[in-house]
């Protein structure tokens, strides 16, 4: 591969066909796959992610707002895109582009009811959330009574699935809280299967979920950070492949004498004679102020270059005394052999923040 020349996000492909037929592996040849692509496909290429799964076979794709469905439409995408966060002042584009809105309260119910029988819809397809423990989004099970009331007697809206979220599918020691949410799931579905008089499909499962509670797959789940490489698991990581690796480059090196300060407020101060280099990427393209001050490392030929100074909008000053390199010079931030969950964990986050704050500046290059 040529030099880089400037900061680049590397999108594989390749890796992403591997972590979906992994999770894939994991459910019945029957249950439905849903890959989700908000926030630019956790902050990778959404378009190019969407068309990847359309041609791997996945049966749904999800959003979380409704402007990211219209892009992919206007891409070309062509199978079914569920909305996780509609607002009813995109109902009309929701409506217009054919993608499926979850309904998650009274009002949201209300309101899409209403937009549907001015424009003359018949069986429209959505889906209904219920909150059964993630306490952020969701209809409660006392609330199926209403839900068949505002249903019953209508022709503008089908129900094509019921859904709900698990709080901690990752976590052990909450598999009790993760069991009784699938119970609870498992009875609202008998409810709404009463009161619709129809059973619509059912998901519940994130990644976590897939690997921890296969007995809950239901009819369908749903997948993000997984496809992108990561399981909120070390074992589960191991055979996954991180589909974006973020690269930039060396703009200039420095020798700095003993208690010289590097960068703003002068937060680092040499205890020696060192070599610094600076690199052009900072908070603008989303490695935040967190990962300053030595917390954090890059990569250059393999070797470890500690952050030093305070993360600056633009750029970052390294640590390279003991790397032989030069200006010019392909620096790893994060990627296949040093991860993204790594990176973040040095500064107490995770996976998913580093990955979705790579702002639109840096340069994308996918890797069929």
């Amino acid at each position: 591969m040529d030099k880089i020349g400037e900061s680049t996000l590397f999108i594989d492909l390749s890796a992403l066909e591997h972590n979906y037929r992994y999770l894939k592996s994991k459910i019945a040849p029957e249950t439905k796959f849903l890959g989700v692509v908000k926030a630019f496909a956790y902050g990778s290429d959404m378009v190019v992610v969407a068309q990847k799964l359309e041609s791997l076979g996945a049966d749904y794709l999800a959003v979380a707002y409704a402007k990211e469905g219209v892009l992919l439409r206007k891409a070309g995408i062509e199978m079914p895109i569920l909305v996780l966060h509609p607002q009813p002042v995109n109902f009309g584009e929701i409506i217009h582009h054919d993608l499926q809105p979850s309904l998650y309260s009274p009002k949201i119910l209300r309101e899409f009811l209403a937009e549907a029988k001015q424009r003359q819809l018949e069986n429209f397809p959505v889906h209904i959330k219920f909150n059964t423990g993630l306490n952020r989004l969701g209809f409660w099970e006392s609330d199926v009574d209403y839900i068949q009331q505002q249903l019953q007697g209508r022709n503008e809206l089908k129900v094509i699935s019921i859904f709900s979220h698990l709080a901690a599918s990752e976590d052990e020691n909450e598999r009790e809280f993760s069991q009784t949410q699938i119970s609870t799931f498992e009875k609202i579905s008998k409810e709404i299967d009463q009161k619709l008089g129809y059973a619509p499909f059912r998901h519940m499962l994130n990644t976590s979920g897939i690997i921890n509670y296969p007995e809950a797959q239901f009819e369908m789940v749903r997948s993000g950070i997984g496809l992108y490489g990561y399981g909120n698991d070390a074992q589960v990581d191991a055979e996954l492949k991180p589909v974006a690796t973020l690269k930039t480059v060396i703009s200039q090196k420095h020798k700095i004498e003993p208690n010289e300060s590097v960068g703003y407020n002068r937060s680092y101060k040499s205890d020696g004679y060192r070599i610094t280099a600076t690199l052009p990427l900072g908070h603008a393209d989303g490695i935040g102020r967190q990962y300053g001050n030595g917390k954090t490392y890059v990569s250059i030929q393999g070797k470890k270059a500690p952050i030093i100074g305070n993360v600056c909008m633009d750029m970052i000053m390294i640590d390279v005394t003991d790397i032989d390199c030069s200006a010019g010079d392909e620096v790893v931030v994060f990627g296949k052999n040093c991860s993204a969950e790594d990176f973040a964990a040095t500064a107490s986050t995770i996976s998913y923040e580093i990955l979705t704050a790579i702002s639109s500046r840096v340069k994308r290059v996918v890797i069929q």
